[in-house]
């Protein structure tokens, strides 16, 4: 009896030692999040609203179930606090997510991205203006997300020319446009449609072309999940290939785009 509890002791000493390699079976079960602002991609499930449904979900599920895994997509709070979760570790994986140098230094990447989606500017109908280049948005006050991306090199701009405030949730953004808090918000195309549709604002509102930038979606593991091994890694690698050479990730987003409408 002595020696197994020694063995225990030492077992339990071993896990909090850096490099220390958690058993395959204790990570047969991950959980995941993202932003639960974001159809068709994620948004809260009404049944649940502990869980996250939509486009990214569903792939991330589907690629579980390719490799024998159970993966819970959860909420984790407004996008912030869902990126804080996953950095830290709490939560494993981020469903959906820029890459951005910041970023990759605390995540890695499983590649290739799985969709893309375009960034647009939002503005009110009345208060439209001439847009063809980010140079137009200088000299106006815009609106954004706290911890959001819009790629690498828009973000370095905005951060160098424009004046963007950040708030917790699009819905804060949105409605700031509309009482004239704010001249634009910069926010995605998808997501913010339907959230102006939840609002009864879509009226209200126009989308000024080009895209500020189109990113890919990508699943991401935080470098602090106890399960964040290369072996895993590769096996979410090999399956996210195979699934992005067909058609399954834009059938999800179709499937999603008219599930939110319903």
């Amino acid at each position: 009896m002595r020696c197994v509890r020694r063995v225990m002791l030492l077992l339990s000493c071993l896990a909090l030692l850096p490099g220390f390699v958690v058993p395959a079976e204790r990570c047969q079960r991950l959980s995941a999040t993202g932003n639960p602002e974001y159809p068709p991609y994620l948004w809260r499930d009404p049944a649940n609203p502990q869980q996250l449904i939509g486009a990214n979900a569903d792939l991330v599920k589907h690629l579980a179930e390719r490799l024998g895994l159970e993966i819970d997509v959860v909420y984790g709070g407004p996008w912030s606090r869902a990126q804080e979760e996953v950095r830290t570790g709490r939560i494993d994986l981020l469903a959906g997510y820029f890459i951005t140098d910041a970023r990759e230094q605390q995540m890695d990447f499983v590649l290739p991205p799985f969709l893309h989606t375009p960034s647009v500017v939002w503005v009110r109908r009345e208060g439209t203006f001439d847009y063809r280049r980010w140079a137009d948005l200088r000299g106006r006050k815009g609106g954004t997300l706290v911890n959001n991306s819009h790629g690498q090199q828009f973000d370095d701009y905005a951060r160098q020319y424009l004046t963007l405030e950040a708030v917790p949730t699009a819905r804060q953004a949105f409605e700031k446009l509309v009482h004239k808090r704010s001249d634009y918000v910069v926010y995605e195309q998808y997501p913010g449609m339907a959230l102006a549709r939840t609002l009864g604002i879509e009226g209200e509102l126009l989308v000024l072309q080009p895209p500020v930038s189109s990113e890919g979606l990508y699943l991401a593991m935080s470098r602090a999940s106890p399960c964040n091994q290369p072996a895993l890694i590769e096996a979410l690698t090999r399956e996210m290939k195979a699934v992005t050479a067909g058609a399954l990730p834009d059938q999800l987003l179709k499937q999603n785009l008219q599930r939110r409408q319903e």
